[in-house]
């Protein structure tokens, strides 16, 4: 199985959703926050369709096989730009986009940069990729695997965050 953006993302969210996900339990689908921020996604940036690409990508880094989808990649200007709903888990996002600046390098792609952006918020970060940051990705993502391989799920975290998760109700049932 590939390890997915979307497993960094979790990684860094809940490693519960991280596993249940991981493991076949997808519950995207039933929720009303995800299909907001896809309606966001598509909406937020109608000029973007004629000037910029939404970019798949894959590499194998030793044994794992590593794949992405950047919402909108400026090759002109190397620049991603990943669109989110709400800045409460940041630091998930920002991880995402050091993924794909790694995946960008691991193509043969330098000097990539990353820009989150948070219409709803009327804001952008700009994400800084450092020597540092591709060590830790490159440990994470054999923790990741060795994470979801796992037999046990890990518990809930029991945060604010969770009452607006897919998988609340699968977490909190009987409660």
């Amino acid at each position: 199985m590939p390890l997915l953006a979307t497993h960094i993302n979790y990684f860094f969210v809940c490693k519960r959703k991280l596993w249940l996900f991981s493991n076949g339990i997808n519950m995207e689908h039933t929720s009303d926050t995800v299909y907001d921020g896809k309606m966001l996604h598509e909406n937020s940036y109608p000029q973007r369709a004629q000037k910029h690409n939404e970019m798949e990508l894959s590499a194998q880094y030793g044994d794992i096989e590593l794949t992405g989808k950047i919402d909108f990649y400026d090759a002109a200007t190397k620049t991603i730009h990943e669109t989110k709903r709400s800045d409460k888990v940041e630091t998930a996002h920002e991880w995402q986009a050091k993924f794909y600046i790694w995946l960008l390098e691991l193509n043969g792609i330098s000097d990539a940069t990353a820009t989150l952006e948070y219409p709803k918020l009327r804001q952008t970060n700009q994400v800084q990729f450092t020597e540092t940051d591709r060590q830790r990705l490159q440990a994470l993502v054999h923790e990741i695997r060795e994470m979801i391989a796992s037999e046990n799920c890990p518990p809930r975290i029991n945060s604010k965050i969770c009452k607006s998760c897919s998988y609340f109700e699968l977490c909190y049932v009987g409660e």
